[in-house]
């Protein structure tokens, strides 16, 4: 994982935003990166403590085309009905492919169906496991006045994270999802070499 200073948020426009799981306002933030990363909110959640929360990673294989590769756009879904239920706030990162780009993912895939699983393939193309900077998230919750999280992941960097970047983890709360022939070695190789929790 790469970590960096503090990402600047330059500037941040909201507006309503219904979807077919609820109600959210939508904030996206205009940042030093120029990746116009977004915050997903429900209810009360800005300036509050132990808000529910979601750090997700784009994903347009998963997200957009429901792609089997992976379980990102399960674990999206999963977030976005809890959190609609019980108020919170996800953050989108656009940082696709573990923040290789879209590009160079697609051929990180193209060398996973020669046998390299997830890994094997980012580090063949000469980038770290995980390139994701999760300062940016952190970023974004202290914009939004948050001062601890209810953090929905299985990923301890994230926790990590957000605990050097003074944002209090309370809880860590699992996302599970069922593994298929496709996405089986992926959901391993973050289990066995990226250290995830994929159990409660």
């Amino acid at each position: 994982m790469a970590f960096s200073e503090k990402m600047k948020i330059i500037s941040s426009a909201s507006a309503k935003l219904p979807t077919e799981f609820g109600n959210f306002n939508v904030i996206a933030f205009s940042t030093e990166d120029k990746l116009n990363h977004a915050a997903l909110v429900s209810g009360q959640a800005i300036g509050k403590s132990n808000v529910l929360v979601r750090i997700h990673s784009e994903c347009l294989t998963g997200d957009v085309f429901h792609s089997m590769k992976c379980d990102c756009r399960k674990q999206l879904e999963a977030a976005v009905k809890k959190i609609s239920k019980e108020g919170g706030i996800i953050v989108y990162l656009r940082q696709e492919g573990r923040g290789i780009g879209l590009y160079n993912k697609i051929r990180a895939y193209g060398l996973q169906e020669k046998g390299m699983d997830t890994v094997e393939a980012n580090t063949k193309l000469g980038f770290d496991a995980d390139e994701r900077d999760y300062l940016i998230a952190a970023d974004i919750l202290r914009h939004l006045k948050v001062k601890s999280v209810r953090l929905m992941t299985n990923n301890p960097e994230k926790v990590s994270c957000l605990e050097k970047s003074g944002i209090k983890v309370e809880k860590r709360i699992p996302i599970l999802t069922r593994s298929n022939r496709f996405n089986k070695k992926y959901l391993e190789s973050k289990k066995k070499k990226l250290g995830h929790f994929m159990g409660a």
